[in-house]
């Protein structure tokens, strides 16, 4: 592992010796706030270091290994805070952050998050304990539902490609291609339904050495992967049962989206959206289509499903609701008319940044028990945050597959099937492998399993979302029922929407007794459903942009012996009339078998009845899978229990445990009955948060606000979160929201002054609650510093001493700064007399600067990773540079050091002075 050089906060900055020219320096520019140790870069871990110069003063972390290019975003933390997302560099293994704003109180608990996942120690998460769990259940094959959707249909297919000219998209400086790989149904009679596929975030070129880089466009002598090929199996399927499809690439997305704020999904969304206008074109003009589309039979653009992986299924979330709610025009890389309906989207291995799905879209999101990219499984979200959003019509469906990774979903991201190199994304330790998701072992699936299965679930939606087949329903709304042509993967799934009726919704208004009302996202382990220290972790527990999220709750069930009831009552009674069941959403740990619990209900008579009893068993795994997923378990609702109750007027379910010891975790309750009911798209309000930049200016106090947009109609409801940049608490509130108004108002006042300073980002973010969708979640005010950076000089103060006193030098800053300052120094080797060793200063201070022992004995310029700092607090202006020596009592000639300011990289600025400092034997 390479091991980084401790330096300074201050880093790279251009000192001018006092007689040279005056303002030849300039100093760089530390944190916002000024915790001295923090600042300083004192105690940073191995392979962190904090560099740049100017306003590119950034936190860097380099991996022994590159880092494959995936979807999750890689993250820095101090702990449990979020620092910010950084930016890879072509190396694939040097990561950048850039600290201007940044709060960095501690740098001795970084860490390097993706989803949840730590990077920088592989085979660890937060709260994972030190070896794998034994036990490991496996859950018991379902019963077939009597339609398979899995089975090839009747058609040959045919197959082509085209590529149109590129399109420009806001934000990105290159433009994006347009190309994509049709597979169709051959000699198919009417128009057809069209299904289209986009990818999600991978490397975009590769060289016939094996080199792989995330460029666009790609360099002489490199080709794009071809991302967009790797589902020809699944679309080979749909068209076999009479599907146009369409596969489209988005290499020129991925390689430019590591600085978009919501991570690309606009961008993907107008491409999405480019090429539904081309079909719609090529439906109306056959003769003006390409070849590969002439050759298929006509795309019904009344009937479209989207399928999107990973960053591709935030994408055609986005595309979905852009095409009911329009998203402000200059974001907007389409701009013309809607000429297609989107029946149903299917989403694979998801993100979801903004946590904004389409509530009155039906959606399938698969979820890959052995993700080792967007491992928190953040897509879960799609299902749980749109309960009580909208009219509640839509199924929004999890697909929980055990065994799957994230990459082999896309044969073009699977070793042995892949043109480009390609790899399995789960971390595999040899020396202690993983007992769910290690290749081998009894729960892990091969790429071919896993790939088949997915196809299988693909064409179930299809079949149910566009084709309105009823019959394939079980298979995804936890009816408990599987796809014999997906075995032997064991797959399991629930829902919400789908005309369920009145639910017990923790997220509500509720009082709980026997149980505890716990937060999805809280920093407390006494509110958090899952404390940090839990080994594993929840996709409905996935964090968001704060470390505590309030309207997002379960409750949690905890008990050693049976008997004791959890009570759950709204605010106002509920109605269960009409339904047949009552299907709860139940988490138990993992690989726990056996836990029971007794479902009952009150009345607001208080007559009370149990309907039946449910029984869970945990899915398998370990402290590197999210396995804390939620069962549907269902009670029936019979003429019975209709007679003994007021089913019109439930006013609280009561859980009681029948098993001896255990936990369980209730998401949710509803009324439900069979069938899928016609869905009609609410018109909704939409809010986006743009970002407006501003100068600092010299003085003064300007007054300015987040730019807020909401259109489309109605009222809607969202959850408005607000960041203080010097504090980082973020409050929130609940705020009603119509077209033409200003209720989302965030006032930000700038204050100018003279001094220079650290860019101040004020953020906000927006979530919807009810009757609303929201676009761009995240946006703010952003001051920037528009006054230049202080020179410094530097004069001796002590640089010809006798041995055991300091060597001392003052370094100046030409004016106050609102920003700790200063310069990191390299030392040269002497080229007039001999040179301090190690052993002529303090070993503490060795150590400190260097990570080093003074044995064996060695001239300082041979120290590896040596770095001297000094930084100058915000609001002074002079600081020492100092270096301990030693006192060793030998009769020796004088000996020195020699100082240059260096770059990160070891090389010099241009002009840089060269201090010297002489230590002689004591009189």
């Amino acid at each position: 592992m390479i091991r980084a050089r401790r330096i300074w906060a201050t880093a790279v900055a251009v000192l001018a010796i006092v007689g040279a020219s005056p303002g030849w320096a300039q100093a760089q520019p530390a944190s916002e706030t000024r915790p001295p140790a923090a600042d300083r870069g004192e105690g940073l871990p191995p392979d962190w270091s904090i560099t740049g110069e100017g306003a590119a003063r950034q936190l860097v972390w380099r991996s022994d290994e590159r880092v494959p290019m995936g979807d999750a975003r890689v993250e820095f933390y101090a702990g449990d805070r979020l620092l910010g997302r950084p930016a890879q560099a072509k190396d694939g293994r040097t990561f950048r952050l850039g600290l201007d704003g940044v709060r960095l109180d501690s740098v001795r608990d970084l860490q390097v998050r993706a989803a949840g996942r730590r990077l920088d120690a592989p085979g660890t998460a937060p709260g994972a304990s030190s070896g794998a769990r034994s036990g490991v259940t496996v859950p018991e094959r379902l019963p077939a539902n009597p339609v398979d959707p899995g089975k090839p249909g009747a058609y040959r297919t045919v197959t082509g490609e085209y590529d149109l000219p590129p399109v420009r998209l806001p934000g990105f400086a290159q433009p994006v291609e347009m190309r994509a790989v049709v597979v169709a149904p051959k000699n198919a009679d009417g128009r057809r339904p069209l299904a289209l596929f986009l990818h999600g975030r991978h490397f975009t070129c590769y060289t016939p050495q094996g080199e792989v880089t995330g460029d666009w466009p790609c360099a002489a002598g490199a080709e794009p992967v071809p991302s967009h090929r790797g589902y020809l199996r699944d679309q080979r399927l749909l068209a076999s049962q009479g599907y146009v499809t369409v596969s489209i690439s988005a290499n020129g997305i991925n390689g430019q989206d590591w600085s978009a704020e919501d991570g690309g999904a606009q961008a993907r969304s107008s491409l999405v959206r480019q090429h539904l206008a081309h079909w719609a074109d090529w439906s109306a003009q056959p003769g003006s289509a390409p070849a590969a589309v002439r050759q298929a039979p006509r795309a019904d653009l009344s009937r479209v499903l989207l399928v999107g992986h990973s960053r591709g299924g935030e994408g055609v979330n986005r595309a979905a609701m852009d095409s009911l709610y329009p998203p402000p025009a200059d974001q907007d890389g389409y701009h013309g008319r809607v000429r297609w309906h989107i029946r149903g989207t299917v989403l694979i291995g998801p993100t979801i940044f903004g946590q904004n799905p389409v509530p009155d879209v039906p959606s399938m999101t698969i979820l890959p028990g052995c993700d080792g990219d967007v491992s928190d499984l953040q897509g879960q979200v799609y299902v749980d945050g749109t309960r009580r959003v909208s009219r509640g019509a839509a199924l929004h469906s999890a697909v929980y597959v055990v065994g799957a990774n994230h990459n082999f979903f896309n044969s073009e991201w699977t070793p042995g099937q892949a043109e480009a190199p390609a790899d399995d994304d789960f971390y595999n330790d040899e020396e202690q492998p993983d007992p769910v998701c290690s290749p081998g072992t009894r729960t892990r699936l091969t790429a071919d399993q896993q790939h088949k299965a997915g196809a299988s679930y693909i064409a179930a939606a299809a079949r149910l979302f566009v084709a309105k087949d009823d019959r394939v329903r079980p298979l995804l709304d936890g009816s408990g029922r599987r796809a014999p042509s997906a075995d032997p993967a064991r797959v399991l799934t629930h829902a919400v929407g789908a005309g369920r009726g009145a639910g017990f919704l923790p997220d509500g208004k509720v009082t709980v007794s026997g149980g505890r009302l716990c937060s999805a996202v809280d920093p407390s382990a006494a509110k958090a459903c899952l404390s940090s220290e839990t080994t594993g972790g929840s996709p409905h527990f996935a964090q968001w942009e704060t470390d505590r999220e309030p309207g997002r709750r379960a409750v949690a069930l905890s008990w050693s012996s049976a008997g004791s009831a959890a009570r759950i009552r709204p605010d106002r009674p509920l109605s269960l009339a009409g339904g047949k069941a009552l299907a709860l959403r139940v988490i138990v740990p993992p690989n726990t078998t056996g836990t029971q619990l007794d479902v009952s209900v009150t009345d607001s008579a208080g007559r009370h009845r149990t309907l039946g009893r449910v029984k869970a068993d945990g899915l398998p795994g370990s402290d590197r899978t999210a396995s804390y997923w939620a069962h549907e378990v269902r009670v029936p609702i019979g003429s019975d229990d209709a007679a003994a109750l007021d089913l019109k007027h439930i006013k609280s379910l009561e859980l009681t445990p029948r098993s001896r010891s255990g936990k369980a975790w209730l998401m949710d309750a509803w009324a439900w009955r069979p069938g899928t009911p016609v869905v009609r798209e609410a018109p909704l309000p939409r809010v986006d948060i743009g970002r407006l930049t501003v100068k600092e200016g010299n003085s003064g106090v300007r007054n300015y606000r987040v730019p807020v947009r909401v259109a489309g109609q109605g009222d809607g409801q969202v959850r408005l979160f607000v960041s203080d940049p010097v504090t980082g608490r973020v409050t929130d509130r609940l705020v009603t929201v119509r077209p033409g108004t200003h209720a989302l108002d965030v006032p930000v006042k700038v204050e100018g002054n003279p001094r220079f300073g650290n860019d101040i980002e004020h953020d906000v973010f927006v979530k919807a609650v009810r009757t609303a969708v929201v676009g761009s979640h995240r946006g703010g005010v952003t001051v920037e510093n528009d006054d230049p950076m202080p020179s410094l000089s530097i004069a001796p103060i002590a640089d010809r001493v006798s041995e055991g006193k300091p060597l001392k030098w003052r370094v100046s800053l030409s004016a106050v700064a609102d920003t700790d300052l200063g310069g990191t120094f390299t030392l040269l080797p002497v080229t007039d007399g001999p040179e301090l060793s190690t052993k002529d200063v303090d070993p503490r201070w060795l150590l400190e600067n260097s990570g080093q022992s003074p044995d064996p004995e060695r001239p300082l310029s041979k120290v590896d990773g040596l770095s001297p700092g000094v930084s100058i607090p915000a609001g002074r202006t002079t600081a020492e540079l100092v270096v301990p020596t030693l006192r060793d009592g030998v009769a020796e000639q004088p000996e020195s050091v020699r100082l240059r300011l260096d770059d990160d990289s070891g090389e010099p600025q241009p002009g840089a002075p060269v201090v010297t400092g002489t230590v002689v034997d004591t009189p």
